[in-house]
């Protein structure tokens, strides 16, 4: 483990509900501001759930004619913001094509949001599928003319973390000699949210949208969908620190493990979730009981919340009663395939800044959920080692650590 390089971010790029810079996302997340509404892009009057974490514009990238983005699809257009300003971020723009830069994208639902848009047009490719459409991936690529692999994730909300894992593997291999990795979602539409509106997973709060994501709270009621894009520029320490590059953190252990017990629901078994933040902790050569904060997988659903909870106290030991957990999800939303990706933002933002984001809406703490805390108001305090834990729909559990460097 000790001959492997470091891995370094040195870029990136995001569109989120809380904004598209560095700067106003972090400023809006460490003063609890929230980015849910009523969604308001099309009729929700017969939906359960009328709110959620919306992107309300994508930035134009430089060097691009309004027209020709603006005729690209949403998910690309989101992708291809995120990309770019990872690279531009990273002072690679210019050189990009001087290496071999792999991309690893993490997304749900592709076809089906393209899919339900061409429906909803009055299209017929749900029914007769388009074969010559290039994914995603192929696509950046192809317009930002990119030399190297590219490969798509499906994890569900796990999806950034393992497109991270994937893209941390290809530069330890030496297989690519930069990556850009991250994940991507623009799936609020009337076909999620009435799918899952119609599971009762989402919150039905829509007379009070900001008030609605409550992880680990007594009186949630369920969770709230975003969307967005978040894509980091990742590189070996040693060729980072020969151009000089900033260093926002070390990709210090990834861990991974699968239950399969179900499609939605957290498993009753915590042992797979257990051991996918011990293994991000070993390959951190971290003791769990020296992270400085976790950033909580912690949706606002009573069964998901109390479920990471007995993984936190499994893992943290008794460690648990003063290391500070937090949901970002209870400003962002949860951003579905996007989530792992943004959380991982937000642990770079707590390095950079040395606080905690805070937890809203976290008036009555589940007594199910006993944890330390940080509700409402961001906690400033020296950290060093995040862990961020993403467990998704299907059974998969990661945990990625991030370290100062």
């Amino acid at each position: 483990m000790s001959d492997k390089p470091t891995i370094w971010m040195t870029g990136l790029g995001a569109v989120t509900p809380l904004g598209h810079n560095y700067d106003q996302i972090a400023d809006r997340l460490f003063a609890g501001e929230s980015g849910v509404s009523r969604v308001d892009t099309f009729d929700v009057s017969q939906h359960p759930s009328q709110i959620a974490a919306l992107v309300k514009d994508i930035p134009l990238p430089p060097g691009w004619c309004v027209a020709e983005f603006q005729a690209l699809p949403r998910i690309t257009q989101c992708a291809l913001w995120s990309t770019t300003q990872a690279l531009i971020d990273a002072g690679l723009w210019e050189r990009r094509h001087d290496h071999r830069l792999g991309l690893v994208l993490g997304i749900g639902a592709e076809w089906g949001i393209l899919w339900e848009d061409d429906f909803n047009r009055g299209g017929r490719q749900i029914h007769e599928g388009d074969g010559e459409s290039a994914s995603l991936v192929q696509q950046i690529r192809r317009l930002l003319n990119l030399h190297g692999p590219v490969h798509t994730v499906s994890a569900a909300c796990a999806s950034g973390n393992v497109a991270l894992s994937v893209a941390k593997k290809w530069l330890e291999q030496g297989w690519v000699d930069r990556c850009l990795a991250g994940a991507c979602d623009m799936t609020i539409t009337p076909m999620s949210l009435a799918g899952f509106g119609n599971l009762r997973a989402l919150s039905r709060r829509n007379d009070a949208p900001a008030a609605a994501s409550r992880p680990f709270d007594r009186d949630r009621d369920g969770f709230v969908a975003g969307e967005g894009s978040v894509v980091f520029l990742l590189e070996k320490a040693d060729d980072a620190r020969r151009r000089t590059a900033r260093c926002y953190a070390e990709v210090a252990g990834v861990g991974m493990r699968s239950d399969a017990f179900h499609m939605v629901i957290p498993s009753p078994d915590p042992a797979p979730a257990i051991m996918a933040m011990r293994r991000a902790c070993h390959e951190a050569r971290l003791d769990p009981a020296d992270l400085d904060y976790v950033n909580g997988h912690a949706t606002s659903t009573p069964v998901g919340d109390q479920a990471e909870t007995r993984v936190l106290h499994e893992v943290l030991g008794s460690a648990v009663d003063r290391i500070p957990v937090s949901s970002t999800k209870s400003m962002t939303g949860h951003m579905l395939t996007a989530a792992a990706a943004f959380e991982a933002l937000a642990c770079v933002m707590a390095l950079d800044r040395q606080a905690v984001p805070p937890t809203i809406n976290l008036d009555h703490p589940d007594p199910e959920c006993q944890l330390c805390h940080v509700p409402w108001t961001a906690q400033p305090r020296p950290i060093h080692t995040v862990a961020s834990n993403s467990f998704g729909f299907g059974g998969s559990n990661t945990c990625l650590v991030l370290r100062a460097a």
